[in-house]
């Protein structure tokens, strides 16, 4: 879990803590959105991530609904199973689409990677930092040369991805993808990456 140590300067000297609730990798599955939704309200999260393959293509009505009953801003990324319906998506659930967007939530920069070249990563990290104490990079691949990456023989990680990271550590990775590493924290450098998986993650930045 990343929890933010620096304070906001101010009269009064406030910590600000973002909780966010990621998701992702539920293929459609309704109960799985319903049960997401309801746990990132019982969690208190500010905002919810939805990090790809939210739907299959041909199964796209309704699971949206639960998210946005929560009444929170929710972000989303599209992965290899709903890229074409992730505008849709946005569009008829009030949702954001930030794939190659910035967008700023208190002092979160949270910055969409998915299928984005290494200097299109570099270039939005850089303008982030430029309004922002924290940066979160949120992709449905995983970087390549990771533990994450050694649970599945089939599914390959991005090197674009992994070289972005070393090159702009950011303070977190929101990945997924391989369900079977589901779940899993681990570092490159300084930065955190979560494969946040359907059962959700709650991150503290």
């Amino acid at each position: 879990m990343i929890k933010n140590d620096k304070y906001l300067k101010g009269p009064e000297y406030k910590i600000i803590m973002v909780r966010i609730f990621a998701a992702g990798d539920f293929h459609g599955d309704k109960q799985s959105a319903k049960q997401l939704a309801d746990r990132a309200v019982k969690e208190k999260a500010d905002i919810i991530i939805l990090n790809g393959d939210i739907v299959e293509e041909d199964n796209t009505q309704g699971i949206m609904h639960y998210f946005k009953k929560t009444g929170k801003p929710v972000f989303l990324v599209p992965g290899n199973h709903d890229h074409l319906a992730t505008d849709l998506l946005a569009e008829q659930y009030n949702a954001q689409n930030i794939n190659g967007k910035i967008v700023q939530y208190k002092n979160v920069e949270i910055i969409g990677c998915e299928g984005q070249t290494e200097k299109e990563i570099y270039d939005n990290i850089k303008k982030a930092r430029a309004t922002a104490q924290k940066t979160l990079l949120v992709a449905h691949i995983h970087p390549a040369g990771t533990l994450m990456e050694k649970f599945s023989q089939i599914v390959r990680g991005s090197t674009t991805l992994r070289k972005a990271i070393e090159k702009t550590k950011p303070d977190a990775v929101v990945c997924g993808h391989v369900h079977e590493a589901e779940g899993i924290e681990e570092k490159i450098g300084n930065t955190t990456v979560i494969n946040a998986g359907k059962k959700g993650k709650i991150i503290e930045l």
